[in-house]
């Protein structure tokens, strides 16, 4: 590591600056020391204590860009979408189901979760919706959650007493400071509009909902949470990164699977993870092969601590004397 790399990164710079003002101050020590011989054993004391202040400071910065990097790779901020998938209104009824599931999750950790963009269906839940969370440790938590869940139950109404399936995916969106993706103006289609549902008169009459189209891909965003414009096109762009990051990254790890025939899956949002089978009162994870009881209190967050935590330690690891209890 180069004192130009602290110096160039602002969280580092002033500690770079001190730096170099303590090593200006030892080449100016070591100069008196050398043309005075009689200041040799002070200048010793002055000269270990400068090297001391300039190894503590060094340290201090290395600290600060590894924790950097650690933040850059498990960022602290995520869009969360949910879409309805098989099972028509059910579906929608069950992705705001998962909606509710991890904004309870969030208020228990101590996490913002907040609507970027609804679309709700003719029942009230979510055809598709994407939320904002913010805090510590939000990416790394959550990063597995991405992928098709599943819930089995007999909807209200159900006349014959039938269980009925239906799906809903979820997407977990890294929202990282740093992107290697270069978007160009001339690939976006960006178009606003009024923002509908609740905002009150100034979200009615304005046009603050802002549509951004990635030609190349096809990937839409939306976003209609903000009260201005520019803050809902700056928050759309954002997304729109992570969306275009997270299809690099599923298309590599497609590739890096079948090359080594990972057990993990490809974090795809059309790899079954998870059945909530109300009936039972079990929810299963797939992918580890484990299953959780009490499904209210899952569903109202809280139980998503020990769902999530096993998946987090046990994902990919070799699974011995379990079997699915998929029905």
């Amino acid at each position: 590591m180069l004192i130009d790399d602290f110096k160039n990164n602002k969280k580092t710079s002033y500690l770079a600056d001190e730096f170099l003002r303590l090593e200006k101050e030892e080449n100016s020590v070591k100069e008196m020391s050398a043309q005075d011989s009689g200041m040799a054993e002070m200048a010793k004391e002055e000269l270990a204590s400068l090297s001391s202040q300039k190894e503590v400071i060094w340290k201090q910065m290395e600290e600060i860009l590894t924790e950097e990097k650690k933040e850059e790779e498990f960022p602290n901020e995520a869009i969360l979408e949910v879409r309805a998938g098989v099972g028509g209104d059910e579906a929608a009824l069950f992705a705001e189901v998962l909606a509710k599931m991890y904004s309870g999750y969030a208020g228990i950790k101590g996490w913002s979760f907040s609507p970027v963009d609804e679309s709700l269906s003719d029942l009230g839940g979510y055809k598709e919706a994407s939320f904002e969370i913010k805090g510590l440790g939000v990416y790394k938590e959550l990063r597995y959650e991405t992928g098709v869940h599943r819930i089995q139950r007999i909807p209200e109404t159900e006349k014959n007493g039938r269980v009925h399936t239906s799906t809903a995916s979820i997407a977990i969106l890294p929202i990282r400071k740093k992107s290697s993706i270069e978007i160009k103006p001339a690939d976006l289609l960006i178009e606003t509009s009024r923002a509908g549902g609740k905002g009150g008169q100034n979200v009615n009459k304005v046009e603050t909902a802002v549509r951004i189209v990635h030609k190349p891909t096809g990937l839409e965003v939306r976003c209609t949470a903000e009260r201005s414009q520019s803050r809902n096109k700056e928050k759309a762009m954002a997304i729109l990164l992570a969306k275009l990051e997270q299809q690099k990254a599923e298309s590599d790890a497609i590739q890096f699977a079948k090359e080594r025939k990972d057990q993990i899956g490809t974090a795809d949002r059309s790899e079954k993870i998870r059945t909530y089978n109300i009936l039972q009162d079990r929810v299963t994870d797939h992918r580890v092969k484990n299953s959780w009881y009490n499904i209210e209190k899952i569903l109202q967050g809280e139980g998503m601590i020990d769902v999530i935590s096993y998946v987090s330690e046990n994902i990919g690891k070799p699974i011995e004397g379990k079997t699915d209890d998929e029905d």
